[in-house]
């Protein structure tokens, strides 16, 4: 069934980093990582060509209400975003009646293989089960995205298929790997 998630007063607290809903005046923080070529290509859109469109993505984020900023403590900017989305797999027959969201990151490219995106969706999964109380998550890679991979597979997803992702930004198709995690493999996982 689809969930419609808002995050509205929502902040989670990591070791290093503070994820809160995006706010209208993280532009300049935004814009200087998504303007980067290679850092949305790698997530299917193009990277920002000025810091009107940046102004613009925020605007459909603090719309849907379901993205987060991921504020490094350390500096107080805003290094990335996280989002929970409609997932494909709402079409699975197999999850048909489940609550789901789609995780969906980004991360600016100065703090790529630091473990942080990783330390972020490990609290958010956390949160979409406990707090949420989401039966299923799902998130999805380019074949070729070998860092947002290793992500999945370190915070326990499954492999469930492989897949085409239309980017139409990109006027390009992507092979891509979908994967999925129940609530009740994530309880499995954190008892060990």
């Amino acid at each position: 069934m689809p969930y419609h998630i808002d995050l509205t007063g929502t902040i989670i607290k990591t070791p290093r980093l503070t994820l809160r809903p995006i706010k209208d005046d993280d532009a300049e923080d935004v814009y200087a990582y998504a303007s980067v070529p290679g850092v949305g290509e790698a997530a299917g859109w193009r990277h920002h060509g000025s810091i009107e469109e940046t102004k613009n993505i925020i605007a459909m984020f603090l719309a849907e209400k379901n993205v987060f900023a991921i504020v490094d403590n350390e500096t107080g900017h805003v290094i990335g975003t996280l989002g929970l989305h409609q997932s494909w797999a709402e079409e699975e027959g197999q999850f048909k009646g489940l609550d789901i969201a789609e995780v969906g990151y980004v991360l600016s490219k100065d703090y790529w293989g630091r473990g942080l995106m990783t330390e972020a969706v490990t609290h958010v999964i956390e949160y979409c089960f406990e707090t949420l109380g989401l039966d299923l998550l799902t998130v999805g890679h380019f074949i070729e995205n070998n860092r947002s991979r290793r992500v999945i597979e370190k915070c326990g997803f499954k492999f469930f298929k492989n897949d085409k992702y239309v980017a139409a930004q990109l006027d390009k198709t992507f092979d891509d790997a979908k994967y999925t995690l129940t609530r009740d493999d994530w309880m499995k996982r954190k008892q060990h």
